[in-house]
């Protein structure tokens, strides 16, 4: 390209590179780091009668956004001939040409493609691979490709070890399109307000050692030499021209021009998420929910499994798990809609590639995806129907590979109406598309190779639950008020195995929290407390715990006066108050039962917080009620307190000492 200087070229000048016949790789997810400057200049080129003819394209997830934007707007007759993609539903422009033969095309695993990337670079054969045995992908199927003018197998079976794997051809890139934030004359790209890393790297390194070109899109330029080192993301050696992009084509998301708190760069509260309307989608999001692992690692899927997070959110479980998205988010809260694959507040964003090759390993202890299609063998399609292409994406890794999965979705679509009533459901108009049916119409998980391998498979709908066993399907739960022979075996295409179904939990049906959180841990409100009878302390674990309704207080009343009753006499008592939430509206009921116990149960009480805030109220609350407001920041200064109790304390300022001759209050009637 000459000079450093001449890096940094308009973007008709770029594009003016690509030649007739190129392979060209283009970044983005949904709209994340999707150049549309460089698309648009290539259209522009082409419609003008300048070329390019026969182009090949290769994505891992459609950059796209269901209608006009990113490759939609290449889907113009005559420039491209083939398209090798992971994930086309937002591309429809694409796949109608694909659907009807206009091109060749096929549909790997957005993994799968996100890993060939690397395989290029490296000048391997390809990518080797249990990803895709036994669906659409594998050549004893359909081999990934789309239509009948589509010729050249991509994908081939292998024996390795006396197993079969699955091989996908390398084949060379001519042209990356790729994405960043800052760019120097040099090339240096850095990527500090773009929502995802995404395979940029390994896509550059790809066209690089292929003997082509790689043109990167950025909103702003820096002097040479400006850039941290550590924050360049793609070197300038991989970069040939840098392009300069209108603000209007670098949004960070379809959905979002910018947002601190995609980046991590701010972090925004969690805590304020709106709860989800009691209906369908939320009764078979809470019922996912109950599968979450405690301390796991887990990915929800676009569409209903999105659910999961604001069931998660509301019941104040999202602080014991760690969600992921697939382009490479760790932690956080996952976005959908137009700004899917990116998140709130991530821990971490990888490599999108590095993010496949954990889930492929194992990395994952639970998958929630969604559920279009589903057979007599468990088989689920979510990539073909009909002449609607949808493709695959990230589904085929994360369903082969999770350790616990769980699909979602409706037991009937196109206008199922349902009423969610006090502990039950009841159909008021069935759907009209049946998603139970004797066999799918592509095979993008495969029941009877995942039953093979003892991975635990559930089928969640909003009036029952089915789990893939080695004899089958089985209906295992059914909600209150559905009729089983009418609402469920008489809308399906199939017959499951019907032993003894169990009720679904009442809870899934009414408006108030579930209680998720004790039923997740397995710690119920008398599993928090415990007792040391050599130095007389009752230690109470508060932590996390939430006191919403009166109920709540009543619990918590009952809870403590038994374990005191037991005891014998008055104890030390040691409470844990972190993370501890309570409802203003039975703030007043709860620190009254409180004061009870205190004074009749308790020689003396310590409580400690981590937060400053909660210990200012809850102190400002003992102390309203004559009970020494001792609220400590750790527990090894609560246990110093027991230890020292006839030592007079110096009271916090702002608080006054209680007077200890108030006479004991009465336990709350409640």
């Amino acid at each position: 390209m000459g000079s450093l200087k001449n890096k940094i070229v308009s973007a008709d000048e770029a594009v003016a590179i690509l030649q007739d016949g190129d392979m060209v790789a283009v970044s983005g997810f949904v709209g994340i780091g999707t150049p549309d400057e460089l698309i648009l200049a290539l259209a522009r080129r082409f419609e003008s009668g300048a070329g390019p003819h026969g182009l090949g394209l290769m994505f891992a997830a459609a950059p796209g956004d269901g209608k006009e934007r990113g490759l939609n707007r290449l889907a113009l007759p005559g420039l491209v001939r083939r398209v090798v993609g992971g994930h086309w539903a937002l591309v429809p422009k694409l796949g109608a040409m694909a659907v009807e033969g206009l091109i060749e095309a096929y549909n790997l695993p957005l993994g799968v493609v996100s890993h060939l990337y690397r395989e290029i670079a490296a000048h391997t054969p390809g990518h080797i691979t249990k990803v895709g045995l036994r669906t659409f992908v594998d050549p004893r199927l359909e081999g990934g490709k789309l239509n009948a003018v589509t010729h050249e197998d991509l994908v081939s079976v292998v024996e390795l070890g006396g197993e079969s794997w699955l091989h996908y051809k390398a084949f060379p890139i001519n042209v990356a399109l790729i994405r960043g934030t800052t760019a120097d004359p040099a090339g240096n790209i850095t990527m500090e307000r773009e929502a995802l890393t995404l395979d940029n790297l390994a896509a550059a390194m790809a066209a690089k050692n292929s003997g082509g070109f790689v043109i990167a899109q950025v909103e702003r330029l820096a002097e040479a030499g400006s850039l941290n080192p550590r924050e360049v993301q793609v070197p300038g050696v991989l970069v040939d021209c840098v392009v300069l992009s209108q603000p209007e084509n670098h949004r960070q998301t379809y959905g979002t021009p910018y947002n601190h708190a995609f980046t991590g760069r701010q972090r925004v509260p969690l805590d304020r998420i709106a709860p989800m309307a009691l209906d369908a989608r939320k009764v078979i999001a809470r019922r996912c929910a109950f599968e979450l692992p405690p301390g796991g690692v887990v990915n929800l899927g676009i569409g209903m499994p999105e659910g999961v997070a604001a069931v998660a959110a509301e019941e104040r479980v999202l602080k014991y798990l760690t969600l992921t998205a697939e382009p490479g988010v760790i932690g956080g809260l996952p976005q959908g809609g137009l700004d899917f694959g990116a998140a709130l507040n991530p821990a971490a964003v990888l490599h999108q590639n590095q993010q496949f090759d954990f889930y492929d390993g194992g990395g994952l202890d639970l998958a929630c995806l969604g559920l279009a299609q589903c057979d007599a063998e468990g088989n689920v399609n979510v990539s073909r129907f009909g002449k609607r292409l949808a493709g695959a994406g990230g589904f085929i890794n994360i369903s082969q590979n999770a350790k616990s999965l769980v699909f979602a979705g409706t037991f009937t679509a196109d206008g199922l109406k349902v009423a969610v009533e006090d502990g039950g459901i009841r159909i008021l108009t069935e759907g009209r598309s049946r998603k139970f049916i004797a066999a799918v119409e592509q095979v993008t998980f495969s029941g009877a190779y995942a039953a093979e391998r003892g991975q635990p498979v559930l089928y969640v709908t909003e009036r029952c639950v089915f789990r893939r066993t080695r004899a089958g399907m089985e209906l295992v739960e059914v909600a209150p008020g559905v009729d089983i022979a009418r609402d469920i075996l008489g809308q399906m295409g199939f017959a499951p195995i019907v032993q003894d179904p169990k009720p679904m939990d009442p809870r899934l049906f009414r408006e108030a929290v579930m209680a998720l959180e004790p039923w997740l841990l397995g710690l119920s409100l008398s599993e928090r407390i415990s007792y040391d009878p050599e130095r007389n302390i009752l230690f109470s674990n508060l932590e996390g715990f939430q006191v919403r309704t009166i109920d709540d207080v009543e619990l918590v009343r009952r809870e403590y006066e038994r374990a005191c009753q037991e005891i014998g006499r008055k104890v030390h008592l040691i409470a844990n108050y972190d993370g501890f939430e309570i409802d203003p509206t039975v703030s007043d009921a709860y620190f009254s039962a409180i004061a009870y116990l205190e004074n009749r149960y308790y020689e003396t009480a310590s409580r400690y917080t981590t937060s400053a805030f909660l210990r200012l109220k809850l102190g400002a609350s003992l102390a309203s009620r004559d009970l020494a407001p001792h609220v400590f920041e750790t527990k090894a200064e609560a246990q110093a307190r027991n230890t020292a109790q006839s030592v007079p304390l110096k009271p916090r300022p702002g608080l006054s000492q209680p007077d200890r001759s108030q006479p004991p209050k009465e336990p709350l009637d409640a």
